[in-house]
């Protein structure tokens, strides 16, 4: 660890409700695991699981928790092993790959809660963080008072539901609205200028901007405007892969998706499949080895409170996983927002304090009737900047003629 990184790890250790556990590196040796707990201690606080793998907590959430603790919440955060403050071992060193595994974050929320003197605690995981958070029911069921799923994940095999989701709205136009949308996708794809690396650029697009956003640039790329694409790739690679410290460093985790939850699965060859760009990302090996749990089998025998939150343009973790999820937890009750995108946690973040307020009053059952309501409120402020700057960028781009005939190649490949 460089002095700088020590600097901003001791300045993030000093500040109020951040304490460590010592934790198995896993051959032999401990490490300090950080967390974070913000608000009135409570006998059931919520534990927040951010997505990834990559994200940290302590840092990344502080306001976050600071807007839940305001409204009575409990809240609980831990920085994942590999990332951020819980990167090191004692000597400084990253810690070994082999430390850095599922099942090993799991056991780690449970060493949080000891440490925490909490006995029983209420679970919210958004994306990545939903397995996460299953797999704390299944290792340490007794640990669960209530659990929220956030843009769940359910097994390896997802790929197959995330592929037929892009493709019936990205290339069939078979949900309202994306006909016309679907038919630009083909012709863009057809004349070499989208490749498969651009699909979850188009599916982040929908999901957080919606589809007239998309349609416009579309719009662009179909008339030789090509700068404003390739400059919403680099924005989304900016927020979303690179590294950051202290907020989002998944150099080290990001093998877990890859080895554990197959994020780089074998491409069909077929159009607009995600797995090309997510292969091309990984910095080591992006074959698939084994997952942890077996979710499918475990999930029946889950027997706490659970509440399933699924965006219904999302196409990262799409719909008919959430439903099946919700159908495979006895009493699940399934919250559906149809003007969202992916993990309702960080894109409409009032909607998804809302649920855990509920949740927490042991009002779940009532969450279904106020999907309207929470659909509608506001989205997070950097998630609105990026969809206003992305609006306004392509409606100026449009009245400007192409300079020079767009060359027929892959924008996200040269932005």
């Amino acid at each position: 660890m460089n002095e700088k990184r020590r600097r901003a790890h001791d300045k993030l250790a000093a500040l109020p409700g951040v304490h460590s556990v010592r934790r198995p590196v896993g051959d032999g040796r401990d490490f300090d695991l950080f967390y974070a707990r913000t608000g009135d201690e409570s006998a059931h606080p919520i534990v927040v699981v951010p997505g990834g793998p990559g994200a940290a907590s302590v840092a990344l959430y502080r306001a976050m928790r600071t807007r839940w603790a305001a409204r009575g919440l409990d809240v609980i955060m831990l920085e994942h092993r590999g990332v951020g403050m819980s990167r090191h071992d004692d000597d400084g060193a990253d810690l070994p790959a082999g430390a850095l595994t599922i099942e090993a974050v799991v056991d780690d929320v449970a060493a949080v809660l000891d440490d925490a003197g909490v006995a029983t605690a209420t679970v919210y995981g958004t994306s990545y963080g939903t397995y996460l958070a299953a797999g704390v029911g299944v290792r340490h069921p007794e640990r669960v008072h209530a659990m929220v799923l956030d843009s769940p994940l359910l097994s390896a095999d997802d790929v197959d539901e995330v592929r037929a989701a892009i493709r019936r709205v990205l290339w069939d136009g078979a949900e309202p609205g994306t006909s016309d949308v679907a038919d630009k996708m083909r012709r863009l794809v057809d004349e070499g200028v989208l490749h498969a690396t651009d699909t979850q650029i188009a599916a982040d697009l929908y999901g957080y901007a919606g589809p007239d956003v998309l349609r416009r640039q579309l719009d662009l790329l179909l008339t030789g405007h090509d700068w404003l694409w390739g400059a919403v790739g680099f924005g989304t690679r900016f927020m979303f892969e690179r590294k950051t410290p202290y907020h989002h460093e998944p150099d080290l985790v990001g093998r877990i998706g890859y080895r554990e939850l197959n994020y780089g699965a074998v491409p069909d060859g077929r159009p607009l499949d995600p797995a090309v760009a997510l292969r091309e990302l990984a910095s080591g090996d992006p074959d698939f080895v084994a997952e942890p749990f077996d979710l499918i089998a475990a999930m029946p025998g889950f027997t706490w409170p659970t509440v399933v939150v699924s965006g219904g343009r999302d196409l990262t973790t799409p719909p008919s996983v959430a439903h099946r999820i919700a159908s495979l937890i006895p009493d699940a009750v399934l919250v559906e927002l149809p003007g969202a995108g992916h993990s309702v946690l960080d894109a409409k973040e009032p909607a998804a304090l809302e649920i855990a307020l509920a949740v927490d009053a042991g009002r779940a059952d009532e969450l279904p009737d106020r999907a309207a309501e929470l659909d509608a409120q506001a989205g997070s402020l950097a998630f609105r900047l990026l969809k206003w700057g992305i609006g306004a960028a392509a409606v100026a781009e449009s009245v400007v003629p192409a300079a020079v005939p767009r060359a027929v190649r892959s924008v996200t490949a040269t932005s």
